[in-house]
């Protein structure tokens, strides 16, 4: 045969697939059975990924309640949110607050003289250290004026001759002194923005000068007299037939000033005062209100001697008036532009003009101070630019150009806010080299002396004041001026401001905790649900771990909050939350209103983590999860201490720094030892008094970078011994300086030979009778209670005693029941498991099922085979006897 065609029941008609379809569905039944197993294990894990998903809801829902202060919050609400908006912590008390913004804190600009080049190199390149400060600057900043001339005292001042900052001054021919021409500036200060004072007025250098006696004895032998005047008052005087040295000297009119009553009354009265001696040439007589000082020697006859002659020298007689002027004052403290027809009459220059007039500087000592260093590489407008920003000491550097001829002016800011925040730029020479002159001609400046820079906006503070008490701020940001309130300030102006208990806060949150119990527990009933009408089972009816949720979130609510001393509230109930039958709570408002009206301070303990200290230089810090609620005896066996450094004499009225000065600092070093602790620290040359290098020390080592990105910081102070005090603001074991001389004022001459080093110490104690880990002033016990020790004495400092509410509970419990180690994490991956053990038992029951349907189509197939012979057989037969049944009739 060429070829067989054959297909199961073909030949025999018998219905093999419909057999074997049988017959297989019979086998199948077991992959069946896994397959519902399957499924019904997927619904309990959908199931419990829900009922994760509700407990992760709540505790989300009650992350927010966990903490006290979310009960303990007070509204601070402004009738004028431009002038100032509040906000309130809980340790503020309510009230009402009158409040008066007068002044908005701002930096100091100072802007540099105009050049034309930004790339133009400025001085030799000879390196040269600019070192920027900060601090307060007393004194008034506007311009002195110089003497009016004379012809304003009989034709006064010309209208229009003199305007301030484009306001025109009223002057006309009455302005005759210095005293009318401040009242009509005065007049004008609202609109200019400035105030004028007469300047006292002084005798300066009548008396001598150089430190040069210029008095002879006056000489009255002959016949004539002589009479010092000073403002009309007699200072001196001689009658004739005197000689020389026995009558008026410089030594004589001393003595008098010193020690006649007479003379010093007359001269109070006239409103004068004195300074210095006639007899080294220092001298001076000062009117205190600026009007003109008139010295006169009055003689007759021959009279030898006296104010600029000497013993033997012939004294006409002589009149001197000190010449009354006045000063500019800026309020804003930015120049005063002056202009007008002719400002020489008020004894000014048309101009753009200010500075600070016989100021102070003072040091702030919590500003850090820091360099850069100017040379070859970077010495023009843009490298100086560049070189300042880059070092981010607390000054943005810009260039601004004017458009004139020298357009391009460098333009510092601090970048802090406040009266504190004035700068202070010294240039030195580096390494002991010579200073590059024209660099410190366009930087250096001082408040108190050369100020090379233009001041345009001053440091100021924010200033106001609270129910009539006078208050001031670094920054527009204002804290405990009213206790545990924070204001921030937008403008001038007048607010009140209403501090109150924020009881809607409260009952939102109240209600909040209600729904997130009432949540979950609907998602719990629903998957453990069972409807005895359709008798269907919620997919989780009966589950080992869900009735354990159930269980322990019911208990948790059911008893009493413990730890909670003094409190009126220590159960739900108190504040209206009651269970129902369905399992859920309900919250009675009326019930919860009282709560709040009666025991307000008590709720926070009832939801949130408390803890609260007997002794009030112990304060809780923390807890954990773990933290067992109870009260905790508290004992100290060592107090935590700062390292120091504390010189071993007193300080000298007067101590000099060298030029190029750098110390070696070691702060907190840690072991083993981390590099960026040891420091070069370079101080500023000059002349401090103790407290002055104090603040010096402290700001300079604050300064470095490398400290303060790190929170590393020093004190320095002179204690009541005038010892010098360096002091880490970091206590415990870590604590520790060291400082060593590297270039210029060695240590030893600040510190002395034998300085006293003081190593910092952990707090050591117990809590709750069991030794808890000290670290710097916190104590932790084993269960993650950390308490804070802030002073005090060694010994029993009373109990800390700490509760958690209910929220803070059930929060701890729901997160034991989620994620991978919780119960129903634990659960689910468990289910997820089964489901791939049976998944794997289905893969090899269908690689069987296979098999035996091979096996039974092999069967099958030769049975049809075996059939379809026999059949054939049969024909054959049939018609063989058929034939044979045939011829035998024939």
């Amino acid at each position: 045969m060429a070829g067989t065609i054959s297909s199961s029941g073909i030949g025999s008609n018998l219905p093999v697939d419909d057999i074997i379809s049988k017959l297989m569905a019979v086998e199948a039944q077991p992959l069946t059975q896994m397959a519902a197993k399957v499924t019904a294990l997927q619904t309990k894990v959908k199931a419990f990924g829900t009922l994760t998903s509700a407990v992760s809801s709540f505790q989300a829902a009650l992350s927010g309640l966990t903490k006290a202060a979310s009960f303990q919050s007070l509204t601070a609400l402004s009738t004028n949110t431009d002038v100032l908006v509040g906000s309130a912590s809980a340790k503020a008390v309510p009230g009402n607050y009158s409040i008066n913004v007068n002044q908005i804190a701002q930096a100091q600009t100072l802007t540099s003289g105009g050049r034309s080049s930004l790339t133009a190199a400025i001085g030799g390149g000879a390196a040269t250290r600019i070192t920027f400060q900060f601090g307060a600057a007393s004194g008034n900043f506007g311009v002195l004026a110089g003497a009016l001339p004379a012809s304003v005292a009989t034709g006064g001042i010309t209208p229009g001759a003199l305007t301030l900052n484009g306001t025109v001054i009223d002057t006309d021919a009455t302005t005759t002194d210095p005293a009318k021409l401040v009242n009509a500036i005065n007049a004008k200060a609202t609109t200019t923005g400035v105030n004028a004072a007469q300047v006292a007025t002084s005798s300066a250098t009548l008396f001598g000068s150089g430190g040069a006696s210029t008095f002879g004895a006056v000489d009255t032998s002959g016949t004539g007299t002589y009479a010092l005047t000073v403002g009309g008052v007699e200072i001196a005087a001689q009658a004739d037939g005197i000689a020389a040295g026995a009558g008026v000297t410089a030594a004589s009119i001393d003595d008098a000033l010193a020690n006649d009553a007479t003379l010093q009354a007359n001269l109070n009265a006239a409103g004068i005062s004195f300074t210095g001696k006639a007899a080294d040439g220092t001298l001076r007589f000062t009117r205190k209100d600026g009007t003109g000082l008139a010295i006169d020697e009055t003689v007759t006859g021959a009279v030898q001697g006296g104010i600029g002659t000497d013993s033997a020298t012939v004294n006409s007689g002589s009149s001197v008036t000190a010449a009354a002027s006045l000063t500019l004052l800026s309020q804003s403290g930015a120049p005063i532009v002056i202009g007008g027809s002719n400002p020489s009459l008020a004894g000014l220059t048309a101009g753009s003009a200010g500075s600070f007039l016989d100021a102070a500087f003072s040091q702030d000592n919590t500003r850090i101070s820091g360099s850069v260093v100017i040379d070859a590489t970077n010495n023009n407008l843009q490298g100086i630019r560049d070189a300042i920003n880059k070092a981010n000491i607390g000054v943005t550097a810009t260039i601004v150009s004017d458009g004139s001829a020298n357009p391009y002016h460098l333009v510092l800011s601090s970048s802090s806010t406040g009266a504190k925040s004035t700068m202070r730029i010294v240039a030195e020479g580096k390494d002991g080299g010579p200073v590059d002159a024209d660099v410190q001609s366009l930087l250096a400046y001082d408040p108190a002396g050369t100020q090379n820079l233009t001041q345009n906006t001053a440091a100021q503070s924010t200033k106001l004041t609270v129910n009539g008490i006078a208050v001031t701020s670094e920054t527009t940001s204002v804290s405990e001026a009213i206790q545990g309130v924070n204001l921030t300030i937008g403008t001038t102006g007048k607010a009140n401001l209403n501090v109150a208990k924020d009881t809607a806060a409260v009952k939102a949150n109240v209600t909040a905790f209600v729904k997130a119990y009432n949540d979950l527990n609907t998602a719990i009933n629903q998957a453990t649900s069972y409807d005895a009408s359709t008798k269907a089972a919620g997919p989780l009816l009966g589950d080992a771990s869900v009735r354990n949720l159930e269980t322990s979130l019911r208990r948790q609510l059911g008893v009493s909050i413990t730890g909670l001393e003094n409190s009126a509230l220590t159960t739900l109930s108190q504040v209206g939350i009651q269970f129902q039958k369905d399992g859920s709570l309900t919250l009675d408002s009326s019930k919860l209103d009282k709560a709040i009206a009666d025991h307000f301070d008590d709720i926070a303990g009832l939801f949130g983590a408390v803890g609260k200290a007997t002794d009030s230089l112990v304060q809780f810090s923390s807890s954990t999860s773990k933290t067992i609620p109870g009260d905790y005896a508290v004992n100290i066996t060592a107090l935590a201490r700062q390292g120091s450094v504390q010189s071993e004499n007193a300080l000298a009225a007067s101590i000099v720094i060298q030029p190029n000065t750098s110390w070696i600092v070691t702060l907190n070093q840690t072991d083993p030892a981390t590099a960026n602790r040891t420091q070069t620290v370079q101080l500023t040359a000059g002349t401090y008094t103790p407290e002055q290098l104090a603040t010096l020390i402290q700001t300079s080592i604050n300064g470095i970078s490398a400290y303060s990105s790190n929170s590393l910081q020093v004190n320095a102070n002179i204690d009541a011994d005038g010892k010098l005090n360096l002091v880490s603001t970091q206590f415990g074991s870590v604590s520790k300086i060291a400082v060593s001389s590297s270039t210029g004022t060695a240590v030893s001459d600040i510190f002395g030979s034998a300085p006293v080093l003081v190593d910092g110490q952990d707090v050591a104690g117990t809590l709750g009778g069991k030794p808890a880990k000290g670290s710097g002033q916190f104590l932790t016990d084993d269960f993650g209670l950390k308490v804070q020790i802030t002073g005090g004495a060694t010994g029993d400092r009373g109990t800390v005693g700490f509760s958690q509410g209910y929220a803070y509970q059930l929060n701890n419990l729901a997160n034991s029941y989620i994620g991978t180690d919780g119960l129903l994490g634990s659960r689910t991956t468990g289910l997820n498991a089964s489901i791939k053990d049976i998944q794997k038992q289905q893969d090899r029951f269908s690689d069987r099922l296979t098999d035996i349907e091979k096996r039974y189509r092999a069967q099958y197939t030769a049975l049809d085979s075996l059939i379809s012979s026999m059949s054939a057989t049969q024909s054959y037969l049939t018609q063989q006897l058929a034939a044979l049944n045939a011829n035998s009739k024939s």
